[in-house]
């Protein structure tokens, strides 16, 4: 795209809309679940199985945390990022490609006893 003669703002912000829409419909969905496992923790009599059911739902989040900043902070700078270096660039592109997969088994590790101990 940078090796057009034509003005490409209309394409960036396109690629922008399309990725934004498709993380806040994906975001919004995973709220609306949320809030239905939320509704249905609360309904459970004992509080110890509630306590352990908010904290797996924590350790999920962690998750969908990790994977969705990286990719939406990679998409900005691509986009809007002309003045920052193209090493910056690069390293996000490598943040976004191995820091979810590194981090997945270690967010959900941590909240298992057997693997603690």
């Amino acid at each position: 795209m940078k090796l057009a003669c034509a003005d490409i703002k209309a394409n960036s912000i396109y690629g922008m809309f399309v990725i934004v829409s498709t993380v806040g419909v994906d975001s919004l969905l995973i709220l609306f679940s949320y809030a239905l496992i939320l509704r249905t923790v609360l309904s459970i009599a004992s509080r110890a199985e509630r306590l352990k059911a908010l904290n797996t739902c924590v350790s999920h989040i962690c998750a969908v945390l990790l994977f969705y900043t990286p990719m939406i902070g990679l998409s900005v700078i691509h986009r809007f990022g002309k003045q920052v270096p193209h090493l910056v660039q690069v390293i996000m592109g490598f943040v976004y490609l191995l820091f979810p997969p590194v981090m997945n088994p270690i967010v959900y590790s941590v909240k298992t006893k057997q693997i603690r101990d």
